[in-house]
């Protein structure tokens, strides 16, 4: 447990106040990190793993909060469809990968194949196997054609992973988050770790190595995988400066039509202009 008494808590969590300090940095440095790939043409993958309610679309959204979204795309598929079921398996996968001066974040990706789908039997044992094969040879292949891999797995245990299920329960906004596919994996935990650990086995490569986080505390778990990101890249600062403001165009004399011809969203909170 952490003793840095003025920036953590009795139980070890950094204060919020301090967490968002550092958010705050970081997402600065992101913006930076952002201009510096478009500059330089860059193709940047990051893909984020992990058991259900880890934490992977809440770094996403704070890494994506700041950024301009024709740079910085999250990829979030769905199931394939029946024409994408008869497609090689990456295929759809490839279509989602970043152009030049963009970074693409996959919420779930390929490795579908190596979790839920092994687990739930969603692809024979065939498939799952030729995945194991061809998958780190598929990286190598990203790497070579230069586009920066980076790949998170988001590990929590299963203690607060049922906290987090019993609170998205109680809670009508993120009811939602509670998928049957998320309640089936409950009582397959010890499937998904032997799942797991076998995806490790071949895709923990040289070429393409995975990054555990630590995402028991998400505050903890967002800034160290932010951190991380930042420095899997070497960029520098484009910031642009500040520009002069152009003057506003002086009144030509055109005669508007009167405000309260027009159909305002009803004012439950402040109120609506008038004319004078």
């Amino acid at each position: 447990m952490p003793t840095d008494k003025p920036r953590y808590n009795d139980e070890g969590v950094l204060k919020k106040k301090q967490y968002k300090r550092e958010l705050n940095r970081l997402q600065e440095e992101l913006v930076k990190l952002q201009y510096w790939i478009k500059e330089h043409d860059l193709r940047v993958c990051v893909v984020f793993e992990g058991r259900d309610a880890a934490g992977k679309g809440g770094v996403i959204k704070r890494i994506t909060r700041r950024l301009n979204p024709r740079v910085a795309r999250v990829v979030a598929l769905g199931k394939p469809t029946e024409r994408e079921r008869g497609q090689w398996y990456f295929q759809r996968y490839v279509e989602q990968l970043p152009t030049e001066g963009e970074m693409v974040l996959f919420d779930r990706s390929w490795y579908n194949r190596a979790g839920v789908e092994r687990v739930m039997g969603f692809c024979t044992d065939e498939e799952y196997e030729e995945f194991l094969r061809t998958c780190p040879e598929f990286e190598r292949m990203l790497v070579r054609s230069g586009i920066v891999l980076v790949k998170y797995w988001f590990s929590i245990s299963d203690e607060e992973q049922e906290r987090r299920f019993q609170k998205r329960n109680e809670d009508p906004k993120r009811r939602w988050k509670l998928s049957p596919m998320d309640l089936e994996a409950r009582s397959r935990w010890a499937d998904y770790s032997e799942a797991k650990d076998r995806m490790f086995e071949h895709t923990d490569t040289d070429d393409a190595p995975w990054h555990v986080v630590n995402a028991d505390v998400k505050r903890h778990a967002r800034l160290n995988c932010i951190s991380h990101l930042l420095e899997q890249i070497d960029y520098e600062d484009l910031t642009p400066d500040p520009i002069e403001l152009p003057s506003r165009q002086d009144d030509t004399g055109h005669e508007r039509p009167p405000i309260d011809s027009q159909n305002w969203v009803p004012a439950r909170f402040g109120s609506n202009p008038v004319d004078d």
